[in-house]
C-alpha cells in the first residue's frame, strides 16, 4: 500500500472544527481496531461512567468532573451546575470591573498587571494560555512565581518595579498548604509590604472552600475569591477559576476557550474508535508503547505560541499515566515520557538524533495551518517564511518516516481560544481513554505526595542540623551520629546552609568525609 492510500484510510477530519488528525506513519496492522476491541468497548464506558459522576478516583473517592466546566449540562447535579455557572460568571464580571476600573488598587488606579502564585496545573495552564492565545497588547500583562526558587521571584518582582502597585496577585492552592505556593504568597506579601502596599488589596484566592488558604484570605480581608473543587485535578484545572480569572483578566475570549474544548468533547464522545481523535491517540500510545509506555512521546508543534504545550502535556500525560499499580492492584509500572520544543527549531536541537539514534519514541507533529494574522512577506520570490515553516514540518515528517520512525500529525486551522480548547480537550479524553486501555487510575498522583513527604522529613532535620552545629568544627559524619541521621544527608544540609550565610566552612578536606562545618 503506498503512503497516499494509508493516507486516506487513516486520516480523519473534523471539517466543522477545522482539526484532523493523521495516524499512517504510525506502523500498526489494520487489526489492531480489532485486536483491542474489548478494551476499546471498556475505556469508553468508563469515560461514560465518568461524565456521568462515578466515583472515577477511587483512591480518593472522587468524580472527576473537568469535563463539566465546558458544558455544564453534564454536571449529574442541579446544584453543581450552578456552582459551575455561577463561578464562570462570577470570574468574567471580577475581569470586566478590573478593566472597567470599578474594581481598582489600593492607590484608586486600574490594575495593570497579574502575578499568578501557583505551581504545576494552577501555574501551567494559565502559562500555557498566556503565550498561546493572549493578544499581542493584553490589558493587563501576566508574571508567575510558579515555583519556591528565591532568585527567580526575585526576578519576577523585579520585573515589575513600580508597576507592583497597580499587580493584582492571585494566589491559586486548592488546598492551601502547597509549601511552594504558600511561600510564594509570603514573598508576595514581603514584596507588597516593603514597597509600602497593602497586600490584601491587591489580592484573590483561587482555593478550597475552608482551606488554610481560604481562611486566611478572609481573614485578612481580600479583595475576592473563588472556589477550586476536589473533584477537579490540578492538571485539568485550566479551565475553572484556575484559568479563566487569569485568561479573562488578560482579554482572552473564555467562552471560546471553553467552546472549543466542548466541541471536541462532543466529537470523541460519540463516534466510533476509527473516527475518534482522542480513541486514536490513546491507541497509537498503545500501540507505540506496546501497552507499557515503552516509548517516548516527543511533541513537536510548529507554531511558536505553542513552545509551552510539550511543557503542559508532560504534567497532564506523565501524572496522569505515570502509576507503579493498576485498578487491581497489580504492579504495572505504566507511564509515557513527553518531552518536546517546537519546530522548526528542534531541527537544529535534537531532531538529527531522533532520525539517526536510538529509536526509542514516537513524535506528534502539530501543525497550525494559518501562517500568520497580517499580509503574506516574501523572504524571496514566492517563498514566505510560513512556506518554509510547512516545508520543515513535511521535510522532518518524511526524513522520520524514511527511518521507520513513528509519528502521528495533528492540524489546526489557526491558533485561537476555540483551537486551544480543542486541543487541551483532546489530549485530556486521550489520557482518559489510555488509562482505560491499560486499566489504571488516572486522577490521583500518590508519587506527587511521596516527593511533599520526603521534602517536610528533609526540612525537620535541617532545623536540628542548623541548631546542632557547634562554634567548632564538625564533620557530617559527627552530624549524622549526633542525631541520628543519615550522613549524606547531613552533608547536604551542611553545605546549603553554608552557602546560605547560616552555616560556615571551617576547613575543606581530600573528600567530603573530611570537610568540617561550624556555626555562623
Amino acid at each position: 500500500m503506498s503512503h497516499w492510500d494509508r493516507f486516506q484510510k487513516y486520516f480523519v477530519r473534523y471539517s466543522d472544527l477545522g482539526f484532523s488528525i493523521d495516524i499512517s506513519r504510525m506502523a500498526f496492522e489494520d487489526s489492531l481496531f480489532t485486536t483491542l476491541a474489548e478494551r476499546i468497548e471498556c475505556a469508553m464506558k468508563s469515560m461514560d461512567a465518568l461524565e456521568a459522576g462515578a466515583i472515577a478516583n477511587p483512591d480518593e473517592k472522587r468524580m472527576v468532573g473537568h469535563y463539566w466546566l465546558r458544558n455544564s449540562q453534564l454536571a449529574p447535579s442541579e446544584a453543581l451546575k450552578l456552582e459551575i455557572d455561577t463561578t464562570l460568571e462570577a470570574t468574567l464580571k471580577f475581569a470586566k470591573d478590573a478593566h472597567a476600573g470599578v474594581i481598582t488598587a489600593a492607590n484608586g488606579k486600574k490594575f495593570t498587571r497579574v502575578l499568578v502564585v501557583g505551581i504545576g496545573g494552577s501555574a501551567l495552564g494559565p502559562q500555557l494560555v498566556a503565550h498561546a492565545i493572549t493578544p499581542a497588547n493584553p490589558p493587563m500583562a501576566i508574571s508567575f512565581f510558579d515555583n519556591t526558587d528565591p532568585d527567580g521571584i526575585d526576578r519576577v518582582v523585579a520585573e515589575i518595579g513600580d508597576e507592583l502597585a497597580t499587580t493584582l496577585t492571585l494566589v491559586i492552592s486548592k488546598s492551601g498548604g502547597t509549601k511552594e505556593t504558600r511561600n510564594g504568597m509570603l514573598e508576595a506579601e514581603a514584596a507588597y509590604k516593603k514597597a509600602g502596599l497593602e497586600f490584601a488589596k491587591h489580592a484573590v484566592a483561587v482555593t478550597g472552600d475552608g482551606s488554610e488558604l481560604d481562611k486566611h484570605a478572609k481573614a485578612q480581608g481580600w479583595l475576592a475569591g473563588f472556589p477550586m473543587w476536589d473533584w477537579v485535578g490540578g492538571r485539568t484545572s485550566v479551565m475553572s477559576a484556575v484559568g479563566t480569572i487569569a485568561a479573562a483578566l488578560q482579554g482572552v475570549d473564555v467562552r471560546q476557550f471553553l467552546a472549543g474544548a466542548a466541541a471536541m468533547d462532543a466529537e470523541t464522545r460519540i463516534r466510533p474508535a476509527r473516527e475518534n481523535a482522542a480513541m486514536l491517540l490513546a491507541l497509537m500510545w498503545y500501540h507505540a508503547g506496546k501497552g507499557k509506555g515503552l516509548k517516548d512521546m516527543v511533541v513537536l508543534p510548529y507554531k511558536d505560541r505553542l513552545v509551552l504545550f510539550s511543557k503542559y502535556l508532560q504534567q497532564l500525560v506523565m501524572e496522569s499515566l505515570g502509576k507503579e499499580h493498576d485498578l487491581s492492584g497489580a504492579v504495572v509500572n505504566q507511564g509515557i515520557a513527553v518531552y518536546g520544543n517546537k519546530g522548526s527549531t528542534d531541527q537544529h536541537a535534537y531532531v538529527q538524533q531522533l532520525r539517526d539514534g536510538v529509536n526509542n519514541f514516537f513524535a506528534t507533529f502539530i501543525e497550525v495551518r494559518k501562517a500568520r494574522d497580517t499580509g503574506a512577506f516574501e523572504v524571496e520570490p514566492g517563498f514566505t517564511s510560513g512556506d518554509y515553516l510547512q516545508g520543515f514540518l513535511r521535510g522532518t515528517r518524511k526524513a522520520l518516516a524514511e527511518k521507520g520512525r513513528e509519528s502521528i500529525t495533528l492540524s489546526i486551522a489557526e491558533i485561537n481560544a476555540f483551537s486551544l480548547g480543542m486541543l487541551i480537550g483532546l489530549f485530556e479524553r486521550a489520557v482518559g481513554f489510555y488509562a482505560g486501555l491499560v486499566n489504571i487510575n488516572a486522577y490521583h498522583q500518590p508519587g506527587v505526595e511521596a516527593g511533599k513527604k520526603a521534602a517536610t522529613e528533609f526540612l525537620t532535620q535541617l532545623a536540628k542540623v542548623r541548631d546542632a552545629l557547634t562554634s567548632t568544627g564538625m564533620t557530617a559524619d559527627e552530624v549524622s551520629a549526633k542525631l541520628g541521621i543519615d550522613a549524606e544527608d547531613a552533608f547536604h544540609m551542611l553545605n546549603h546552609l553554608t552557602a546560605n550565610g547560616l552555616a560556615k566552612t571551617v576547613a575543606l578536606g581530600v573528600n567530603p568525609v573530611q570537610d568540617q562545618f561550624a556555626a555562623s
